[in-house]
C-alpha cells in the first residue's frame, strides 16, 4: 500500500470519531444487522483494522487516546471521579503530559472538539478549551444524555465556556454532529489544517432513540440472542473477518424460550441499534460535508470505539416508554451480542473489552482500497499517528514542564505495508483485571483470579487456557507485566488511599 502523493505536499485535516460502548461486531462491515452504510463505506473505501486495542473503559481510553501514553502516566488511571492520592489516579489529565490538540496547534493546526470530554471538569482549566482546543461545544463530563435536558443523570451542555440549554427536539447525536459541521461550513479558517475531535455519548446506556429510528429495528430482535449472535459471527466468517474453521465462545445468554419478557428484551436491542444507526447516519453527513467542501480527498477521519461493549442491564424506568427522553434502562445480556464472537465486556480485559474496529478513511493517502490491517494496534498509538501525518514532534517540554514520553507509535507504516521499528507489547489494567500480550501470546486474568494464557494466532477467542502446558512463557509474561506496572504506577485494586 502506499501513501499519496499529497501527503508529502499538504498536510491533511485529521478527524477522530470516538464512540461509547460499541461491541466490536456491531457495525455492518465487522458482521452486524445494523444498517451501517456510511461506516461500511469507510471501510470499503478505506481501511479496517481488525486488531485495534483500547483500555476497556471510557475515562483511560480517551487519556490514552488524546496524550499517547497508559493512563497512568498522565493521571487518569481510573476514572475522572478519582481523587486517590496517588498522582496516577488523580482524576484529570496531567501537566506532565500534553494533548493532541495542543501539540498540532502549536504546529499550524486549527482545533475543535464536540461531545464528550470525561478526563477532567471538576475545574475549569481541565475543559478541553485549556488543553488545546480552540472551540469546544458538549458535556466537559460523562455521558448519559441524548434528550435535554438528562432526566437522571447532571450533564450541562456547553459552547465555548458558556453553558446552553437546548430546546425539546435536541438529540445529542445530532447536536455533536450539527455543531461540527457548521465548524466545518464556517468557523474555520479554510487555508489552514484542521484537528477536530468528535466524542459521541452513543451508543452507551441509557437506552433513547428518536422513534423513527426505533422503528426501522422493532421487530428484529423478536428471534433472541442466539439467533442474533450465531448470524453475525457466519457473517464475520462469510466476509473473512473471522477463519471459517473458528469456533465461537459458548454464548453467556439464556435460552430465549426461557426469558420471562421477550418483547421487553427485543425491544431493549432494538433501541440500541436506532442508537448506532443514529450515529452512522451523522457520520454520513459528516462526510457528506467533507466532499461538499471539496477538502474529502485529504481528510484523515479515524473511528473507533473507548471499550467494548457493557454488561450493565439495570432498569431503573420499568413503568416509562422504553427508548423515550423518561427512559433509564441498559440493554444487559445484549452485549454479549455486540461483542461477537469474544467473551467479557466493558472493563474486563479479555478481548470483549479492549478490541474495537478501527474504521480509516483518507482518499488521497491510503491507496489501496478495503484493505484490512490485521497487525495490533493501540489506543495510544493515535497521538504519534497525528504528529507524523502533521508533521510535527513531540516535545520534551510544554508550558516549562517536562514531560513524560509517549507509549505509542504511529500505526502510518503499517498503512505503508512496512513493519513498525519495534514489535509492541501492550499492557492493560483495570480494577484489577489485567492483561499483557507480546506477540500472539497474551495473559490474562480478572480481579483476584488466577493468570489464563491464550495464544491469539490460533485461538483469538480466549477459550484453550494454556497456562498449564507452558508455564514458562506465563512466567515470561508476568514478570513483563509487574515490570510494567511497576514502572506506571499501577497500584492494587481498590486503592488503598
Amino acid at each position: 500500500m502506499g501513501l499519496g502523493a499529497s501527503f508529502a505536499q499538504d498536510r491533511p485535516n485529521i478527524i477522530i470519531i470516538l464512540v461509547d460502548d460499541m461491541g466490536y461486531s456491531d457495525l455492518g462491515c465487522t458482521g452486524s444487522e445494523i444498517e451501517t452504510p456510511n461506516l461500511d463505506r469507510m471501510a470499503r473505501e478505506g481501511t479496517l483494522f481488525t486488531n485495534f486495542y483500547n483500555t476497556s473503559r471510557c475515562c483511560p481510553s480517551r487519556t490514552s487516546l488524546l496524550t499517547g501514553q497508559y493512563q497512568w502516566d498522565a493521571g487518569m488511571g481510573h476514572m475522572d471521579t478519582s481523587k486517590s492520592t496517588f498522582p496516577e489516579y488523580q482524576g484529570f489529565i496531567n501537566d506532565q503530559s500534553i494533548t493532541i490538540a495542543e501539540v498540532l496547534r502549536d504546529h499550524g493546526y486549527q482545533t475543535f472538539m464536540s461531545g464528550k470530554w470525561h478526563v477532567g471538569s471538576r475545574e475549569r482549566t481541565m475543559w478541553p478549551d485549556y488543553r488545546g482546543f480552540d472551540q469546544f461545544y458538549g458535556v466537559p463530563n460523562g455521558g448519559g444524555i441524548y434528550f435535554y435536558p438528562s432526566k437522571y443523570w447532571d450533564r450541562p451542555v456547553f459552547w465555548n465556556g458558556e453553558q446552553v440549554h437546548p430546546d425539546d427536539s435536541w438529540y445529542s447525536t445530532d447536536a455533536f454532529t450539527e455543531y461540527a459541521i457548521d465548524y466545518i461550513k464556517d468557523k474555520r479558517e479554510k487555508n489552514k489544517p484542521f484537528f477536530m475531535y468528535m466524542a459521541y455519548v452513543a451508543p452507551h446506556f441509557p437506552l433513547m432513540a428518536k422513534p423513527e429510528d426505533i422503528q426501522k429495528y422493532k421487530d428484529k430482535y423478536q428471534v433472541g440472542y442466539a439467533a442474533i449472535r450465531k448470524a453475525r459471527f457466519e457473517k464475520q466468517k462469510a466476509i473473512g473477518l473471522m477463519p471459517a474453521h473458528l469456533e465461537m465462545s459458548e454464548g453467556v445468554h439464556p435460552d430465549w424460550e426461557t426469558v420471562e419478557d421477550p418483547d421487553q428484551e427485543a425491544m431493549e436491542m432494538a433501541v440500541y441499534a436506532a442508537m448506532v444507526d443514529c450515529m452512522d447516519q451523522n457520520i454520513g453527513l459528516l462526510m457528506d460535508t467533507l466532499r461538499e467542501e471539496e477538502i474529502a480527498e485529504n481528510t484523515v477521519v479515524m473511528f473507533l470505539s473507548d471499550n467494548g461493549a457493557c454488561e450493565s442491564d439495570y432498569n431503573k424506568t420499568p413503568d416509562a416508554e422504553l427508548g423515550g427522553r423518561d427512559s433509564n434502562v441498559a440493554y444487559g445480556i445484549w452485549n454479549n451480542v455486540s461483542n461477537t464472537p469474544y467473551r467479557m465486556h466493558k472493563a474486563r480485559e479479555h478481548e470483549g473489552g479492549i478490541i474495537t474496529p478501527l474504521v480509516m478513511s483518507w482518499p488521497a493517502g491510503l491507496k489501496n482500497p478495503g484493505k484490512r490491517i490485521t497487525d495490533t494496534a493501540h489506543i495510544n498509538d493515535l497521538m504519534p499517528t497525528c504528529l507524523e501525518l502533521a508533521g510535527a514532534s513531540y516535545p520534551e517540554s510544554y508550558e516549562g514542564v517536562t514531560l513524560d514520553p509517549l507509549d505509542g507509535q504511529s500505526i502510518l507504516p503499517l498503512l505503508k505495508g512496512e513493519s513498525r521499528m519495534e514489535v509492541p507489547v501492550y499492557y492493560w489494567e483495570h480494577e484489577g483485571n489485567r492483561a499483557v500480550r507480546q506477540g500472539d501470546w497474551k495473559l490474562v486474568a480478572l480481579h483476584q483470579g488466577g493468570w489464563e494464557l491464550y495464544n491469539l494466532k490460533s485461538d483469538p477467542i480466549e477459550l484453550d487456557n494454556r497456562i498449564a502446558s507452558n508455564p514458562e512463557k506465563a512466567s515470561e509474561l508476568r514478570t513483563l507485566y509487574q515490570d510494567w506496572a511497576g514502572k506506571h504506577g499501577v497500584q492494587s485494586w481498590p486503592l488503598s488511599r
